[in-house]
């Protein structure tokens, strides 16, 4: 087991990192990948269908991601860009601000070509974060749907055609500001295939924030804080899952925001236990998982704590060794790329 950040690092040409999303969604490809042997095949989304058992339970993460990107500008005309991070109450958020410093504590920032959202800067924390309270007439989420953008990651520079498409199709609620990009692959029609061969589907709910981007920046990897995220676990959920637990069968984590749930919410007796918390669980190898038996992801960063999740559910030499096989055969990485199939 390492614990060393540059054991996590690898060489990845900045070609293969995913642009745009893949039509139809189902056709971007899958790698299988055993988790004690390292074995490897090359599919398509699609084929995923075939690794799936009879009585397996797919456990997805089903929030909605934002248009949490918004542009607006001062009194003077100075344009400032406004990115929601978390909701505080009602009318009030969490926010990063482009050129901060600019904004003093009770000046307005104003968006939309009539002022639809006037946003006034109301406390600057610590970290740097600001808060700001909200002003308009109508409904904040259909005004927040017609002015921002979707929060694609720092590294894609195309710009998107539609917002749905860095949204899951199945996406319920939630006020996440990065996609769970696992479940970016699956398609209604492919879903519906998955049921029709006896899996069984749970929903729960984690609220992705940007902290899943934060890089780790001290080399030895345990003294990196994590990022805390809210989530909920549905009593029906909770029943489907335990039920297959007891019974033997298969836990399949739709992506690692999936795993943090799962792992977050387990009891002393390796039960699910249904409700709201929130979790900053830091999984890397050495880590004991308690209840998910298969992983549906995308490729990580280099030296991210999503590479060390993956580490730990298999091998950090045989994960290393599958990530340097997918750059030779040209996967495509990050939010936008290629999935891989961990069982």
């Amino acid at each position: 087991m390492s614990t060393r950040l540059s054991d996590y690092d690898y060489n990845l040409p900045e070609e293969l990192i995913g642009q745009t999303p893949a039509e139809p969604r189902d056709h971007s490809r899958l790698m299988l990948v055993n988790k004690k042997t390292g074995d490897i095949e090359h599919k398509r989304f699609y084929n995923i269908i075939d690794s799936l058992n009879t009585g397996d339970v797919l456990v997805r993460n089903s929030t909605r991601v934002i248009p949490a990107r918004l542009m607006g500008r001062k009194d003077t005309g100075a344009i400032l860009e406004v990115f929601l991070l978390k909701r505080q109450d009602i009318n009030t958020w969490e926010c990063l601000i482009g050129n901060a410093k600019r904004l003093k504590i009770g000046q307005k920032v104003f968006i939309g070509e009539n002022n639809e959202l006037v946003a006034e800067l109301k406390e600057i924390k610590e970290d740097g974060n600001r808060i700001l309270t909200f002003y308009y007439e109508g409904v904040f989420e259909e005004i927040l749907d017609k002015l921002g953008q979707m929060p694609l990651p720092p590294y894609i520079s195309e710009k998107l055609s539609e917002k749905e498409r860095y949204q899951t199709v199945y996406a319920i609620k939630g006020e996440s500001v990065a996609a769970p990009t696992a479940g970016l692959h699956f398609t209604e029609e492919l879903l519906e295939k998955i049921k029709e061969k006896g899996v069984e589907i749970a929903d729960l709910f984690l609220e992705v924030g940007l902290g899943t981007f934060r890089p780790v920046k001290t080399e030895d990897v345990l003294d990196h804080k994590m990022h805390e995220e809210t989530y909920e676990v549905p009593e029906k959920s909770a029943e489907i899952i335990n039920k297959a637990k007891k019974e033997g069968r298969r836990i399949i984590a739709v992506g690692t925001t999936s795993i943090r749930t799962l792992e977050s919410s387990v009891d002393e007796d390796g039960m699910l236990v249904a409700g709201k918390g929130s979790t900053d669980i830091f999984i890397y190898p050495g880590y004991k998982f308690k209840m998910v038996d298969g992983l549906i992801t995308n490729f990580h960063l280099p030296k991210s704590t999503l590479l060390m999740l993956v580490s730990a559910f298999s091998s950090r030499e045989i994960i290393m060794d599958v990530y340097k096989k997918a750059v030779e055969e040209k996967y495509r990485f990050f939010s936008f790329g290629d999935a891989m199939f961990i069982y």
